[in-house]
């Protein structure tokens, strides 16, 4: 069994820190009890065990490549995919009319969370599939339904999402792909073409279906004229198919996650690719953050499965490399004495401390999330209001956090190893590489930055803070009944205070107009407002650990630990927060002062 994730911390988790059984008592999520979904966490583990985590190297250094106009992976995708589509890891999310297995989110991040900390360059393949797949089975036609959704979710076809272009980036304002209707048909030509395309080709798939942002002819300007439409690389016909002129031009070479291709494609290049409206014209973008907020969350998720194959592996290492001795009570070392393993010096510790309160906090955050996703299935419409917006809030922490903090995370393990950190026959510096890559996925670190201070926090008149400051203050009113966390329930409900006071400095910027020093340090509230959140997962997290450290028969053994990274938490990252206070509070406006010949 390979070590690069803990089942019991997560099953921990899970069970006894959300009380996930509790969803399983709603009839959408019935076909389930707590039994079944350990035993899918358990078969995920093992899948991974034995067919992801043994070629996580090897694809690293025979990464994917372009020949001939087609992507060539590495051929262990072919058991991949294949094993992947027999355990339903595609479609398990979906209903039961869909042909999914109605898996509660929650369950089903935590099983793509073992699958990336075993090998983070095969879950994107799964990942964009299904995602693609959902937006034609909520937005689709029934024909775009019948004819492509099935086939994704059997990972015969592969799915992507295709948002960016050359000249355009991250702006998705100034999408140029044109899609132009055909008289007396169903579909549209489309022209244009599309970088940065994960997943975009490869051998094992028959088809690739591409739901692509294109502007209609005479459409507005600006995101308001932007449409979403089905393209497939090949247009089924019959039990054929017929070539749509959707070219592959190549393959970005990349310094992380070389197994996972990265593709440039062009539509139209012979004025015969053919795009079917999903939805409504110009409504595209609306459509599309359905699946870029599945893939916020899967990428933060991809983060912290990153940390946590990071952290196990600086911890083997750390539990196997003696160096240095022991300061005696003199403060000298005995230079006769046996060398300690490094694991016993307290620099040491302190780094594999954060390097656990990163990941589990992460992952935490990443079950508190996707389980709103599961009550504002299954709620009263009433609560439904509640769930959507913590969701809305939530999404770009969960995105940045892990991806942001797990480099950092990650950064420390490789530390841990010194000089072999930064060889290549260790596998943190790979890790490295690896996790760079995410706080620029889905949506760079300043725009979930812009997106939370800009849209989320004010959305109806801040009615999504208010709700997360109700499910926080529930949290620290549990706590201060357990005498061993009230220093902490006490920290956390003073800190929180904190967010009163920088916003009140804040929004009268906004009020005003003045939206550039507004948001001129939204990526310092980013950092500000999720610290504070991970610190409630963690006092969320010791409220259950130090209540079962009372109860025989629900003790662990993990609780000890628990709570003492919940201490280290509290002590070294939240008392960050009033310095990132005291910046968000300045009135200099640096930043937007600064001109470009600040910069010579």
């Amino acid at each position: 069994m390979h070590n690069y994730t803990n089942l019991n911390i997560i099953s921990y988790l899970l069970f006894n820190v959300h009380q996930t059984e509790k969803l399983l008592e709603h009839d959408y999520f019935s076909a389930f009890d707590k039994d079944a979904l350990v035993l899918l966490l358990e078969a995920v583990k093992d899948f991974s065990d034995k067919e992801l985590f043994p070629f996580i190297k090897e694809m690293d250094e025979k990464p994917s490549y372009f020949k001939d106009g087609k992507i060539i992976v590495h051929p262990q995708f072919e058991t991949i995919l294949k094993q992947a589509a027999e355990m339903d890891l595609v479609s398990a999310i979906y209903s039961f009319e869909e042909g999914g297995m109605q898996l509660p989110a929650s369950v089903f991040h935590c099983l793509y969370y073992i699958m990336e900390a075993a090998n983070n360059q095969v879950t994107g393949y799964l990942g964009l599939t299904t995602g693609a797949a959902n937006l034609i089975l909520s937005f689709g036609s029934q024909h775009l339904k019948d004819t492509y959704a099935s086939k994704m979710l059997k990972m015969e076809w592969g799915g992507t999402m295709c948002l960016t272009e050359p000249q355009a980036g991250s702006s998705l304002s100034d999408v140029k792909t044109l899609a132009t209707k055909v008289a007396d048909t169903d579909y549209y030509l489309i022209e244009g073409q599309k970088i940065f395309i994960s997943a975009g080709d490869h051998q094992f798939a028959d088809n690739f279906v591409h739901l692509v942002l294109g502007r209609v002819k005479g459409a507005p300007a600006g995101t308001k004229g932007v449409s979403l439409f089905v393209v497939p690389n090949k247009r089924p016909l019959g039990n054929d198919f017929e070539d749509n002129d959707a070219a592959v031009l190549g393959e970005f070479e990349k310094m992380g996650q070389r197994g996972y291709c990265t593709t440039h494609l062009s539509f139209g290049d012979n004025n015969r690719c053919r795009g079917w409206l999903v939805g409504e014209e110009n409504k595209g973008l609306s459509y599309m953050f359905l699946l870029m907020n599945e893939a916020r969350i899967a990428t933060g998720r991809m983060g912290a499965g990153i940390a946590s194959a990071a952290y196990y592996a600086s911890l083997k290492y750390a539990n196997e490399r003696p160096q240095g001795r022991l300061l005696n009570n003199s403060g000298k070392k005995d230079s006769n004495s046996e060398q300690t393993l490094i694991i016993n010096h307290p620099d040491v510790k302190r780094m594999l401390l954060m390097q656990r309160a990163i990941v589990e906090g992460s992952l935490s955050l990443i079950i508190q999330t996707s389980q709103y996703v599961d009550l504002s299935r299954v709620c009263d419409d009433s609560e439904k209001e509640k769930y959507n917006l913590l969701l809305e809030l939530l999404t770009p922490i969960v995105k940045t956090y892990p991806s942001e903090q797990g480099l950092k995370s990650v950064s420390n393990g490789l530390q841990i190893l010194g000089g072999y950190g930064f060889c290549s026959d260790f596998i943190l510096q790979q890790y490295y590489r690896d996790i760079r890559i995410l706080s620029i996925y889905e949506g760079t670190t300043g725009i979930q930055s812009l997106d939370l201070l800009g849209r989320k926090v004010t959305m109806k008149n801040g009615k999504a803070l208010h709700y997360l400051v109700e499910e926080m203050t529930a949290t620290v009113t549990e706590a201060y009944t357990l005498s061993a966390l009230k220093p902490y329930a006490g920290q956390l409900k003073e800190q929180s205070e904190l967010v009163k006071t920088v916003l009140a400095k804040l929004i009268p910027k906004a009020l005003s107009g003045d939206f550039e020093n507004y948001l001129a340090d939204a990526s310092i509230f980013m950092d500000f407002l999720s610290t504070l959140v991970i610190g409630w997962q963690w006092l969320k997290i010791g409220v259950t650990a130090e209540k079962s450290k009372s109860n025989a028969d629900n003790k662990t053994g993990l609780e000890d630990n628990l709570i003492h990274t919940m201490a280290y938490y509290y002590t070294y990252e939240m008392a960050k927060l009033e310095g990132l206070a005291k910046i968000l509070l300045n009135d200099k406006a640096l930043t937007v002062k600064a001109q470009a010949d600040t910069f010579d």
